[in-house]
């Protein structure tokens, strides 16, 4: 059911609702940030179900699935500090330029989203306000306050595909991404590749823009960090051992990868 059709207000999370951000491991000792940008699937109350027929919000078009679980056991394995954000993309996708067609989507890959056809400028502020702001003013605090101990921050944003788009069948398992940074997905793609079962691509199936992703161009490229953005293919993180897989996976590749950080002097605060 959706409640209003413009919805939301200056009230958008009424009292008692979730906070936007999570925050795992808050006290980890490792380089490694991790963030989690479609970790859930949440909807404000004022908004209802979106006008969405019960099931698609379980889909692609709503989280990111598989990629909770995973995060949360590699923040665990890597003793890694984890960001999050708890709300569903479709009410404001945490990884899109604020104002971006895609920030707000009325339609999601084949799907339109009714609750998104008619959303005034301030109740698309009210979704930015009380949802995007808080998890990126987080991550920027955590980057701010690490810089000031003397900490080095690797950031790596995690996320997950799905396995047919557009009716083509997506053959990666695994795919690195990034636009700037040369220390990082190098290193990455290197130990990837060299897993013999793995089918690793490179900017695939996404590649990271300015136009079309926030956290690493703002909290990446532009802070300076050495970064990298991950995807994982859904149906191999579709239940709690691929989760439990991927994560002791990937806490072995960043531990040769820490290492080698290490080795090479590239970890500075």
């Amino acid at each position: 059911m959706l409640l209003n059709t413009v919805g939301d207000t200056a009230l958008l999370l009424g009292p008692g609702e979730v906070p936007p951000v999570l925050e795992y491991n808050a006290a980890g000792g490792s380089p490694f940030l991790l963030t989690c940008d479609h970790y859930g699937q949440l909807i404000p109350r004022v908004l209802g179900d979106l006008g969405l027929p019960p099931g698609e919000l379980t889909r692609h078009i709503g989280w990111d699935i598989g990629i909770a679980g995973v995060a949360e056991m590699l923040s665990e394995k890597l003793d890694a500090h984890l960001v999050a954000q708890r709300y569903s993309r479709l009410v404001i996708d945490c990884n899109r330029p604020p104002g971006a067609t895609s920030s707000i989507p009325r339609i999601s890959e084949t799907t339109t989203i009714p609750g998104n056809q008619v959303v005034t400028p301030e109740a698309a502020n009210a979704r930015r306000a009380q949802i995007f702001d808080p998890y990126h003013r987080r991550i920027d605090d955590i980057i701010d306050r690490r810089r000031h101990h003397g900490r080095p921050t690797v950031l790596v944003s995690l996320h997950s595909f799905t396995p047919v788009y557009a009716g083509i069948a997506r053959p990666w398992h695994i795919g690195a991404l990034y636009q700037r940074d040369k220390i990082l997905p190098p290193l990455l793609l290197k130990l990837l590749r060299a897993e013999a079962d793995l089918v690793v691509g490179d900017n695939e199936p996404y590649a990271v823009s300015d136009e079309t992703d926030y956290t690493i161009p703002v909290h990446g490229e532009a802070r300076g960090l050495i970064n990298t953005g991950i995807e994982i293919r859904q149906d191999l993180i579709a239940d709690r051992a691929g989760e439990q897989a991927w994560a002791d996976r990937l806490a072995r590749i960043f531990g040769e990868i820490e290492t080698t950080l290490h080795a090479r002097r590239w970890l500075s605060a």
